[in-house]
């Protein structure tokens, strides 16, 4: 049992590896510099953010969206616990980041059908959406 348990620590650090690897080779001291790459980082504000069947809807919906090919890397995610502060916002509801290869990955997620199902069959969930997309200096 304990072999199977170290089998799968390894192959869960080989997995983590694998997910950061596209952007291996662009490493730098003290940071990752992720030359060429459009960062796409969207949060919503859910009409009912307490609903479970919207938030489960939801969940799915990121989920499915995260299958668009040109989308290097993604995390979804809820507001962290993390302290109030002037400068953290902690209102949105949920939050996703993807990272493209260039401006051309990121033209085409938006026209890919997946995403356009996304924005049809879940635009009446929230009431607010506010997008920043970043590229390197």
């Amino acid at each position: 049992m304990s072999e199977r348990r170290s089998f799968l620590k390894k192959l869960a650090g080989v997995v983590a590896l694998a997910a950061v690897n596209p952007f291996a080779n662009k490493a730098e001291a003290k940071g990752i510099k992720l030359t060429g790459t459009l960062v796409h980082h969207v949060f919503f504000w859910l009409k009912e953010p307490k609903n479970p069947a919207v938030r489960k809807q939801f969940e799915k919906a990121l989920d499915d969206l995260r299958k668009v090919p040109s989308i290097k890397f993604s995390h979804t995610g809820v507001p962290a616990g993390t302290e109030s502060r002037d400068v953290v916002d902690h209102s949105y509801t949920y939050s996703m980041i993807t990272f493209f290869d260039s401006q051309e990955g990121q033209d085409a997620y938006q026209v890919d059908p997946i995403h356009v199902k996304f924005v049809e069959e879940n635009s009446h969930l929230w009431n607010k959406v506010v997008v920043y997309d970043t590229v390197d200096i």
